[in-house]
């Protein structure tokens, strides 16, 4: 696989994105849905809508034009929040070539469809979210705000085409960041998406003060419930012991720049969640994929009362008290039975 890379989506991902990769030596273009984003970012060399004081590669082409995004490419990175991964793929399917490797860097699940980035960006290029087309996926636990100043990091790779995975790994490995690769494309897109819904249990948990034991019991439970709807939906359990599953639950739960925790902090502290989103220039993944996850777990049967907790408490304005009392005052169970 050659270097010329096509970058779909403009937000903080995005541009650490453009960073790794221009100092891996590839070629990059910058497609933004908005072009008075583009226009700025062409004139200052910086993205301060999204990542404020992050500077730009030098050379790196920004366009807003449909028809530009994929010119040359070898691969694609789409890195658009969830929810608008249909309809900025619709966009730009008549322009993207037949055949192009696909790599998401979203986290999420789609409401109503239920469907993971992947399957969304298949579905609108070849027909059917199992199309045989080249994805990808990357993840794990990846700030930021902690890339950007190239502090260690490590990823997961992951792909059906066990080359392609390794062409990502390839592409993505610096001196501060070390990707590891996985055939297990489901797992690590479930971990993604339910990780956040997690974090945000985590912030209600600051936000209450309800201290350090209660959330090493979130992140060890939410971690249960994460791998049981994983391996239900096909994914392997082992993918949620590793860098997608509980190496990014623990980052997204701890860090003070993780957009879910902060939400979740606001929200125990008694701010109006829809009035903390109004509030919020970037996208919290979590919020809509807590909808889509309690629609996944009823289709399988699968049990997920920490994101039945944050859901009550984001959509049916449950106290976050209330809500940890619920989980609190469940049936006992053995831990040993996975319950």
């Amino acid at each position: 696989m050659g270097s010329r890379i096509a970058i779909i989506g403009d937000g903080a991902m995005a541009t650490v994105c453009t960073r790794i990769l221009a100092a891996n030596g590839c070629d990059l273009r910058l497609w933004s849905a908005f072009a008075d984003n583009a226009d700025r970012m062409r004139a200052t060399g910086r993205n301060d809508r999204y990542l404020p004081g992050a500077e730009l590669p030098a050379g790196l082409e920004i366009t807003a034009e449909a028809a530009e995004a994929f010119v040359g490419a070898d691969l694609a990175l789409s890195a658009v929040p969830t929810q608008f991964v249909r309809g900025v793929w619709q966009r730009l399917a008549p322009h993207c070539p037949d055949g192009l490797p696909v790599c998401s860097a979203t986290k999420g699940i789609e409401n109503d469809t239920l469907l993971r980035p992947s399957q969304i960006i298949a579905e609108v290029l070849a027909g059917s979210p199992d199309a045989d087309r080249p994805l990808a996926a990357i993840s794990g636990p990846n700030i930021a705000h902690e890339l950007v100043r190239e502090l260690p990091a490590t990823v997961v790779a992951a792909a059906k085409d066990e080359a392609l995975a390794a062409d990502v790994q390839r592409l993505f490995t610096t001196p501060y960041l070390r990707v590891y690769t996985n055939s297990d494309i489901v797992g690590v897109e479930i971990a993604a998406a339910t990780k956040n819904i997690i974090a945000i249990a985590a912030g209600i948990l600051d936000g209450i003060k309800a201290g350090d034991n209660a959330k090493a019991a979130l992140i060890t439970r939410g971690l249960v419930e994460i791998t049981r709807l994983g391996v239900a939906l096909g994914g392997r359990a082992e993918t949620f012991s590793g860098l997608a599953g509980l190496g990014d639950l623990v980052t997204t739960c701890i860090s003070p720049h993780g957009r879910n925790r902060s939400f979740g902090d606001a929200v125990g502290r008694g701010r109006n969640p829809q009035d903390v989103l109004a509030e919020t220039d970037s996208v919290v993944e979590g919020v809509a994929t807590a909808r889509s996850v309690l629609a996944l777990a009823a289709r399988h049967g699968v049990e997920m009362p920490i994101v039945e907790a944050v859901h009550a408490v984001i959509f049916e304005a449950r106290p976050p008290a209330d809500a940890v009392a619920m989980l609190m005052s469940r049936r006992p169970k053995r831990e040993d039975q996975g319950a």
